[in-house]
């Protein structure tokens, strides 16, 4: 399950620089970028356990400092190249068939790009220069879903982007807004997704304790490195 959730991971990496207009290649053992890209988004990510550090940086852009590479099997050892480790996750898995809990709120799609604009200020908690990664082409891509909690006021009480692959379904971005309990939001958003879909992802911290308490797996490790 861990190679479903590296791939459909990467993928959704290249829907969203796609949509800034620098999508990057995939290869027989990772995904790169020979552009910096969006902000928070990695620069490579590995797709096989084999995968080395000539794969992973032969293919991005180190000539200014702030390259990432996500390590998708906690296997690579990247401190000699000049980077440092950023943080360390688990990748999460949902069986399929796995009822989810009903949710206060109404949860749906965004369909317009002011629904858009207002989903992303929520996530970013007001920071415009950190919405503005969420662009309106997100919108148009057929694999990708932006959804949102609205509260009786029609205040957004938490969201997350869900990206579909051939096996599996992804859930990215997942944020909650004001007091909105975490558990609320990862049962809107799995109430949206079809009960035979297997849904993956990666937290850590409190994080990784609402996904194992809405019915996720951990499934194995990842590291992201940054290029100091």
């Amino acid at each position: 399950m861990i190679i479903d959730a590296v791939r459909n991971n990467a993928e959704w990496c290249q829907v969203m620089c796609a949509a800034h207009g620098h999508p990057g290649t995939f290869g027989a053992r990772a995904w790169t970028s020979t552009r910096r890209t969006p902000l928070y988004y990695p620069d490579a990510v590995t797709l096989t356990e084999d995968a080395d550090v000539k794969d992973v940086l032969d293919g991005i852009d180190r000539t200014t400092p702030g390259a990432s590479v996500k390590d998708s099997f906690a296997r690579l050892d990247l401190a000699a190249e000049g980077f440092r480790l950023l943080f360390e996750a688990s990748w999460i898995h949902r069986p399929a068939g796995l009822p989810a809990a009903a949710p206060a709120g109404e949860w749906r799609a965004v369909r317009t790009p002011d629904e858009l604009a207002a989903w992303a200020l929520a996530w970013s908690d007001g920071d415009e220069d950190e919405a503005a990664l969420f662009r309106p082409e997100l919108l148009v891509d057929p694999a990708t879903t932006v959804v949102a909690g609205y509260g009786p006021d029609g205040r957004v009480l938490g969201g997350a982007v869900l990206s579909g692959s051939d096996t599996v379904t992804g859930v990215s971005n997942l944020f909650t807004a004001g007091d909105t309990d975490p558990v609320q939001v990862w049962s809107g958003c799995l109430g949206l997704i079809a009960s035979d879909r297997p849904v993956v992802g990666y937290e850590s911290g409190d994080d990784l304790t609402a996904a194992l308490a809405a019915g996720f797996q951990e499934a194995g490790p990842l590291r992201v490195w940054l290029d100091a």
